[in-house]
């Protein structure tokens, strides 16, 4: 059976990261994580994130990088960007359409970003939130979107985020094997009174299915923990949810 290491998304603790990011990396490889994804404009320039990678020996596993930021005007910074921390997944966090035809003009952008990186090594992805999930135009928007992108553009399910949208976790996981490379573990809970608060484990997605699908059938090479409930302390909650998921991994 494939090992499958555990990421943080840091954009769970951005805070922190953003006053001291050196103790934030080095408290984040102290609690066992073995990766990193960083989120949004970068804060430094690319040789600090490398230096900070290099001395804590954390791997960065990907980049939730706006749209903007992979147009033309801004693709070659991007580019070298990623190239000095040693990403090779360049995932695009958000995007909102106004119909199935949008979509499918988004997902043809998104084939004609892949076929720009893919010389240089690198795989373009989606991350989803709620919206995608939700009927346009009597179509799931994820559908629209994942149903008509290269097989080489990464999956990159946010387990919490979907089944806040009403999302059939499994369903949708092997509607669509293979595309899976990372994957954002985030608790949900459908108690209303709950819902993003519970640590993982403690919530309502089906976490071991979730694992045996990635170890079968998700070509998954990352989990990635994002956590963002503003009740527990950042770095505590993180740390909560990386015990239980590794606990629940095996």
């Amino acid at each position: 059976m494939a090992y499958i290491p555990i990421a943080l998304e840091m954009y769970s603790v951005r805070k922190e990261f953003t006053e001291n990011p050196l103790a934030t990396m080095k408290a984040v490889k102290a609690m066992g994580y073995e990766g990193v994804e960083f989120a949004g404009d970068p804060q430094f320039t690319p040789e600090f994130y490398a230096g900070l990678l290099k001395e804590t020996g954390l791997v960065c596993c990907g980049w939730h990088t706006p749209w903007a930021r992979v147009q033309p005007d801004k693709l070659a910074d991007t580019i070298r960007l990623n190239q000095a921390v040693g990403n090779k997944y360049i995932i695009i966090p958000w995007l909102k359409a106004e119909s199935h035809q949008d979509w499918l003009t988004k997902a043809a952008e998104m084939n004609a970003l892949a076929d720009k990186l893919a010389p240089y090594g690198f795989r373009c992805g989606y991350h989803n939130h709620a919206h995608e999930f939700q009927l346009l135009d009597g179509k799931a928007p994820w559908d629209s979107y994942m149903g008509n992108t290269y097989k080489r553009v990464v999956m990159q399910l946010d387990t919490g985020n979907a089944l806040s949208g009403g999302a059939d976790i499994m369903g949708t996981l092997n509607k669509y094997p293979g595309r899976c490379q990372t994957i954002h573990l985030k608790p949900f809970s459908k108690d209303p009174d709950k819902r993003f608060k519970p640590i993982i484990g403690d919530d309502d997605c089906p976490w071991q299915d979730i694992f045996a699908f990635c170890q079968d059938k998700g070509d998954t090479e990352w989990y990635i923990i994002e956590y963002e409930c503003p009740e527990i302390p950042a770095l505590e909650a993180v740390e909560k949810c990386l015990k239980a998921a590794q606990a629940l991994r095996g």
